[in-house]
């Protein structure tokens, strides 16, 4: 990168005229604004010629195959920055900001943090697998402790501090209080399986809530209770989970899974052991608002007593009988009273009642009814005769038309009508003799009867006298 700025700044050989005149300090400043605005920067590498100043800052070379850069450690960041014990030949990746020494005319790289390499990525999976969990709902969960456990169930190192710092506050709180330690190593590669195997174990044997502890260390100490098996472990436990791993400032997988988090291993011991002293004192207290509520009460009770003594239905009872008679008299002569009035009111409710049934009774309403049919039937007959009248004089002009009319009329006038009797029945009346053939049966209605004759033979049209004439056209016929 150097050699890059500096052609920049350099003089272009092709335009020797118009190149810029820099001093070695323009030059050097002008390298360091550079390197400043690429921010921060993340180098992978080998540690190299690791020295410790007196003053406490540390400096190294990170190297690979290629190249040798220069890595400056404050001594204000000597403890924040790597969890780790570095030595030479160390890989590592330290992140930081690249930096310019003017006196010398060097560059080197500030270091903020150092992380062995491989870490980074365990972290990138740290970060996905924490978001797979939340998104689950693992990281929500926080049962409630149990306020006098029976038994807790603990899971550390029988050789770490983290056991020892749980004991002593259990004996500072309560001696000898029940605790079952489940042995597990707690760092280094299958601590994560150890550790869920402790847990299951410890549910399984009756605990009522369990512990995980460890003392404090680097991010690569810590790592086992980063990973997924005791997350799993710690969720599918029956019984509430605390974990006290570390120190105040770690926080791990198994800190957000678990029920409730302690700061440390002797935090932990704080939440789940009682406090035995405080529990007797609390004891003593309640005993005695109990022996001064009971005392108060018996103090209540006796009083009350003592003015039960002087009450009249205890002294004698016979004032009770008394009153309870003259209620009873009383009251029997209120009913009387109701009784009696109730009776009269209904008997003047029956009296109304007769009277107006009388006024409605079958005979009343049909002497009525019969009067007013005597009263309508002259007005009946009258309205039936003219009515009659009335229909009586149209039917007799039409009688006087039909009579007018009717053939049987012409009939008794001496006319008739004649028709061919067939085998089937009778035909038309004859108009015309061209109708008929000689020795047809013919059939001949008169006013009064019928004859039946035979053609003899039909005479063609000609003239004829008027009874002819009439005789044929009434359909006649020459016998």
């Amino acid at each position: 990168m150097v050699p890059a700025l500096v052609q920049h700044s350099l003089p272009d050989p092709d335009q020797p005229a118009k190149s810029e005149v820099l001093t070695v300090g323009q030059l050097t400043r002008r390298i360091k604004e550079s390197l400043g605005g690429l921010g921060s920067v993340a180098i992978e590498g080998e540690i190299s010629g690791l020295k410790r100043a007196g003053s406490g800052h540390v400096y190294f070379s990170l190297k690979d195959e290629d190249a040798v850069l220069s890595c400056a450690l404050w001594r204000s960041r000597v403890a924040k920055a790597a969890r780790f014990d570095l030595k030479d030949g160390l890989h590592v990746v330290c992140h930081g900001k690249l930096d310019v020494y003017r006196p010398r005319g060097t560059y080197n790289l500030s270091v903020e943090r150092i992380e062995q390499r491989g870490l980074g990525e365990l972290l990138a999976r740290l970060e996905q697998l924490k978001v797979r969990l939340r998104e689950q709902g693992w990281f929500e969960r926080a049962r409630p402790l149990p306020k006098l456990p029976a038994m807790v169930g603990l899971v550390t190192s029988r050789s770490g501090a983290a056991l020892q710092d749980f004991l002593r506050t259990r004996s500072q709180r309560w001696p000898l209080y029940p605790v079952r330690l489940a042995h597990s190593t707690v760092q280094g590669p299958g601590a994560a399986q150890e550790i869920a195997g402790a847990v299951d174990n410890l549910v399984a044997s009756g605990v009522d809530l369990v512990v995980l502890a460890r003392g404090g260390g680097s991010l690569e100490d810590l790592w086992a209770f980063n990973e997924l098996p005791v997350a799993e472990a710690i969720w599918r436990c029956k019984v509430p989970v605390v974990s006290a791993v570390g120190h105040e400032s770690d926080f791990t997988l198994a800190d957000m899974v678990a029920d409730q988090r302690a700061h440390t291993p002797t935090d932990g011991a704080q939440l789940v052991i009682p406090e035995r002293a405080l529990l007797l004192e609390n004891l003593d207290r309640l005993g005695g608002q109990l022996e001064d509520g009971l005392g108060q009460q018996v103090a209540e009770r006796r009083r009350r007593l003592e003015q039960l003594q002087g009450a009249r239905v205890l002294v004698s009872a016979d004032w009770m009988i008394r009153e309870r008679g003259d209620q009873l008299s009383a009251g029997g002569q209120r009913l009387a009273l109701a009784a009696r009035a109730t009776l009269m009111g209904q008997g003047e409710h029956l009296g109304r009642l007769r009277a107006g049934l009388a006024s409605r009774g079958p005979a009343l309403q049909l002497a009525r009814r019969g009067a007013r049919l005597a009263a309508c039937e002259p007005r009946l007959g009258a309205a039936a005769r003219r009515s009659l009248e009335r229909r009586c004089g149209p039917l007799a002009t039409i009688e006087r038309t039909l009579q007018a009319t009717s053939p049987f009329a012409v009939l008794a006038r001496g006319y008739s009508v004649t028709r061919v009797l067939h085998d089937g029945g009778t035909g038309e009346p004859l108009t015309s003799a061209a109708g008929v053939s000689p020795g047809a049966r013919l059939e001949t209605v008169l006013h009064s009867g019928r004859l039946v004759s035979r053609a003899e033979e039909v005479l063609a049209d000609g003239p004829t006298d008027d009874a002819g004439s009439a005789a044929d056209g009434d359909g006649g016929s020459e016998l």
